[in-house]
């Protein structure tokens, strides 16, 4: 019998296990604690929206947009593909009752569907549903009246219900979907859809959750990936209000260990200048066109600024001569970024300015920036962000000012971990040693206080040897070992060792959860 192929991961995805896990619950919770401390608050959106809402905010011309949006075939596609391969195999077994049968689940499919308006009701759809049922009907009709040898006349139904599988229309009616790329397009998306404008005051939201890019695997870069981001949507485009969300995110990289980053800050115009400097650097460019790569050549027409985000080493002197869009900043625009900075000083934030930063996004405008991280090689960029003021609007809502940040938690968490700042996590605090029959009622008893008293505990199920049980918690890194035996119970006592020293004490219950407790809050100061 052939050996099973094992299941795994789809490629570019990965299982985070324990203690992996207990790291990246530490870096979302220190998260949640930094930004509500700033008065923003957690904002949840689907992982599945409208493609149009990502094509039409993030930018058509975007490589996200054009090379790594998670589209996906309907649920009928789907089923015409795999009826179409049964089909094959079926033809091959010269199996006509299980051929009959699959265009039966196939029929009631197609039926629902055009019942609920899921496919065309074309004149064309329905008669080919017709003519599917009537094919699967004559097949489990013969097949019934005992005519069970394969024939020619077998082999023309298979490909007559190939040919009417194959012309069905079955394009969806409703929009195409995506898994989300991003989440800003969405929260605005939320901040239109519930109108959050007429909430009072700015809306300060952050979000923690995976996205989805098909794009090529590298180190810190998976197809499914998780960010954690914040928005501050309302109706002032003061420089203050950029200010303190760099704080806001600066704070909690300290809180977390990441403390060698630097911060990269840019303007890049908005509708009254940036159009002007577009069309500069579009003549520059077209004068050295034939020495930049494709990718290159074809955003000199749609979307010049993002030649300046090339990473390709031999466009790179190229770029450092082309103009600067800081010397072609309207007064607006250049009064915004010089009180950024001069907000970004009184907070005492360290930054450099970088004047090819843009941004991968169309919807930018005005600030941009971006935190790099050491550890990480040449992709070493953990959260990038700016300023998108009309992006409300395109996407049919009010007038609205709003900027944001998006962090890479795959990226800044293997950041913390190569540096080996790792933060003292949690284990497990208390393994019930318990033995004999008459230990185990007060085992059950005294794991559900501790448990209840905030303390994590492991109770085994079945009695073992002293000796293997002490030893299984050392295996799981125990700080405690409870131990409960006969001797325990008709004292009503307990032995507490500590595994890393073998300390033991004698604690009767109330003792024993004052002790534990204390314990708990000096390990957490």
């Amino acid at each position: 019998m052939p050996e099973r192929e094992q299941f795994r991961a789809i490629k570019g995805t990965r299982d985070i296990l324990p203690p992996d896990s207990s790291l990246w619950n530490w870096f979302e919770q220190a998260a949640r604690e930094t930004f509500e401390s700033y008065n923003f608050r957690d904002i949840r959106t689907p992982i599945i929206e409208q493609t149009e809402l990502f094509s039409r905010s993030i930018g058509i011309d975007t490589d996200i947009v054009i090379k790594e949006m998670y589209g996906f075939p309907k649920k009928l596609e789907i089923l015409r593909r795999a009826t179409t391969d049964q089909i094959g195999d079926l033809r091959n077994e010269a199996n006509v009752l299980r051929f009959g049968q699959a265009l039966a689940v196939l029929v009631a499919n197609l039926t629902r569907a055009l019942e609920q308006g899921d496919i065309p009701s074309t004149r064309e759809n329905r008669e080919a549903i017709r003519d599917l049922e009537n094919l699967s009907k004559a097949t489990v009709d013969r097949w019934n009246s005992g005519h069970r040898t394969p024939n020619p006349v077998w082999h023309g139904w298979f490909g007559d219900a190939a040919e009417l599988i194959g012309g069905l229309q079955l394009e969806r009616i409703e929009e195409s979907q995506s898994l989300r790329p991003e989440g800003t397009a969405p929260i605005c998306r939320a901040y239109i859809e519930h109108g959050m404008q007429t909430l009072p005051g700015d809306q300060k939201l952050y979000y923690i959750g995976p996205m989805f890019r098909r794009e090529r695997p590298q180190k810190g870069r998976y197809r499914q990936f998780y960010q954690i981001g914040a928005e501050v949507l309302g109706p002032s485009d003061a420089p203050a209000i950029d200010a303190e969300l760099l704080e806001m995110l600066l704070v909690f990289f300290r809180r977390v260990g990441l403390t060698r980053t630097t911060l990269y800050i840019n303007s890049i115009g908005d509708k009254n200048c940036r159009p002007q400097y577009v069309a500069r650097l579009r003549e520059f460019l077209v004068k050295v066109k034939d020495h930049l790569k494709e990718d290159s050549q074809r955003r000199i027409e749609t979307n010049p600024l993002r030649v300046l985000d090339s990473k390709i080493p031999e466009e790179q002197q190229i770029i450092e001569n082309l103009p600067r869009i800081s010397d072609h900043l309207c007064d607006d625009c250049r009064a915004h970024y010089a009180k950024l900075k001069d907000e970004l000083r009184l907070r005492k934030i360290a930054f450099e300015e970088n004047w090819r930063l843009v941004r991968g996004l169309d919807y930018y405008t005005r600030t941009t920036f971006e935190v790099t991280a050491e550890g990480l090689g040449s992709q070493n960029a953990v959260c990038g962000g700016g300023r998108y003021d009309g992006l409300v609007e395109l996407l049919g809502g009010p007038p609205t000012k709003g900027i944001g940040f998006a962090i890479g938690s795959d990226r800044s968490i293997l950041s913390i971990q190569e540096s080996r700042n790792l933060p003292h996590l949690p284990g497990l605090s208390v393994y019930v040693a318990w033995m004999g029959a008459k230990a185990y009622p007060a085992a059950v008893a005294i794991a559900r206080k501790l448990r209840e008293a905030g303390l994590s505990v492991e109770l085994p199920p079945e009695e073992m040897k002293f000796k293997k049980s002490l030893s299984l918690a050392d295996k799981l890194r125990a700080r405690y070992a409870l131990i409960l035996g006969e001797d325990e119970v008709a004292s009503h006592t307990f032995t507490l060792k500590r595994l890393s020293d073998a300390e033991q004490k004698k604690l009767n219950e109330n003792e024993l959860l004052e002790y534990l407790e204390s314990e708990k809050r000096g390990s957490r100061a």
